[in-house]
């Protein structure tokens, strides 16, 4: 473990690198803010501690920067002045203690080992993407960015895993910008948007002539993609002779355009992704498992929203920004209360429900503040959900959720169902045996 020293008093800082030494623990001193957050961009610590003043230099400033370099780096403040208001503004900013001089050395080490441990849970490789609109910085989406960064680095091919509105076409994106493909291609096909018999001809091309029936030559997915990336996004919905060609143009890097038989080379990256836990698709033969094992290279598991809910506050900020500039709206502010409530909620359409909420509630709320009672009038309806939840039912739980996020997307759309499943980002054929499943009635949409 390596912790930074932050402090322009030498006595303070020999002090503190004698008393972590002495517990096995490797110390750098820094005298200067400025000298520290140079090293800082070489080196991640596993624990800083700082000074809140250096001389002339502000420590909380410090503490910003360091936030921004390493979001999750545990940081312990040290005042000789602190006051309870100094104390709150840091830990605001992200520190975890705040110590004051003159130091104990039990305390000192008690505060040392806390920050380990709560480092130990949350501490991911950090990692700077050259390119990233992925918000967020919780553990958990950390941890997907490292594997973004490692799949980003190679041109092995990636299986993206998650639930719909977790943002999985945002990391194929970001995969691609940041590879050494970035200056080619990106090409996406949605798998579950494409009818059977239109699929192969949309990913291969084809050509001219009284076999196709065509008036003209096209070129396909594929082929457009050369030398640079095709997302296959749902792809567990493609048809299984579809896949089999897939599967050969993977193992052999060409293929035919349909009613052709002259054979294309290409040089294409896949990133595949699907919405459904592919081991049943397998076990079900609605996927082949040759072709997972192909596209299986990297694995990346974005999780739910409800299991990365301290980033919610930084993605309501960034939504209700969003919403205003684009809609032309007053600026309005969202109390902490409400944001609260937002956090403690199941989110079933995960940020894209998210985000549906944050611009009905910046559209619809009168006043220039959102009030928990704001956001407690938009959740009407999720009681039964949250009931289920509390007893560990998540199973029916997430179902009711679901309900009631369809119903309520249903009402917002005046019950046209391409709007809707435009709006909750799925396909309108998956929309409709959803509504089967989950007992959604027509009458119950004007409700």
């Amino acid at each position: 473990m390596r912790i930074f020293i932050v402090d322009d008093e030498p006595e303070i800082r020999k002090s503190l690198q004698d008393i972590l030494e002495d517990e096995n623990y490797e110390a750098e001193q820094f005298s200067s803010g400025k000298n520290f957050l140079k090293h800082l961009k070489i080196e991640r610590p596993s624990l800083v501690l700082l000074d809140v003043w250096l001389g002339k230099e502000d420590g909380l400033s410090i503490l910003d920067e360091i936030k921004k370099i390493y979001p999750t780096v545990p940081v312990v403040m040290i005042s000789g002045h602190g006051t309870i208001e100094l104390a709150v503004q840091a830990t605001k900013k992200g520190a975890l203690n705040f110590l004051e001089k003159p130091l104990s050395i039990a305390k000192v080490l008690e505060a040392v080992e806390e920050a380990l441990v709560y480092s130990g849970k949350s501490e991911v490789p950090e990692i700077k993407l050259e390119s990233d609109e992925i918000l967020g910085n919780s553990p958990a989406i950390q941890k997907v960015k490292f594997s973004i960064a490692q799949a980003a680095a190679t041109n092995a091919r990636v299986f993206i895993y998650g639930e719909n509105g977790t943002g999985k076409e945002l990391v194929a994106k970001t995969i691609f910008k940041n590879s050494k493909r970035k200056d080619q291609p990106f090409v996406e096909v949605n798998c579950a948007a494409l009818p059977e018999e239109l699929i192969e001809s949309e990913l291969f091309g084809y050509v001219k002539g009284a076999f196709t029936g065509a008036t003209d030559t096209r070129i396909g997915k594929f082929e457009a993609a050369n030398g640079g990336t095709l997302f296959l996004d749902e792809i567990c919905d493609m048809s299984l002779s579809t896949q089999a060609k897939v599967l050969r143009i993977l193992q052999e890097q060409r293929f035919e355009k349909l009613g052709s038989t002259e054979q294309i080379s290409v040089d294409v990256r896949i990133i595949a992704a699907t919405n459904i836990p592919v081991e049943e698709a397998i076990k079900d033969g609605k996927f082949r498992e040759d072709l997972y094992y192909r596209l299986n290279v990297i694995p990346i598991t974005i999780p739910p929203l409800r299991d990365r809910k301290s980033d919610i506050p930084l993605l309501v900020d960034h939504y209700v920004r969003q919403t205003i500039a684009e809609n032309n709206l007053s600026p309005k502010i969202i109390e902490k209360e409400a944001v609260a409530i937002l956090e403690n909620h199941f989110w079933p359409g995960n940020i894209r429900e998210l985000k549906n909420v944050i611009e009905r509630l910046c559209i619809m709320t009168v006043s220039d503040i959102i009030r928990a009672q704001d956001v407690k009038d938009s959740m009407t309806g999720f009681v039964k959900a949250n009931d289920l939840v509390e007893k560990g039912d998540f199973k029916k739980a997430k179902e009711e959720f679901e309900k009631q996020y369809i119903l309520k997307t249903l009402q917002t759309n005046e019950g046209n169902v391409s709007k809707t499943s435009k709006a909750l980002g799925i396909e309108r054929s998956h929309l409709y045996r959803k509504m089967k499943s989950l007992g959604i009635q027509a009458e119950d949409i004007h409700d």
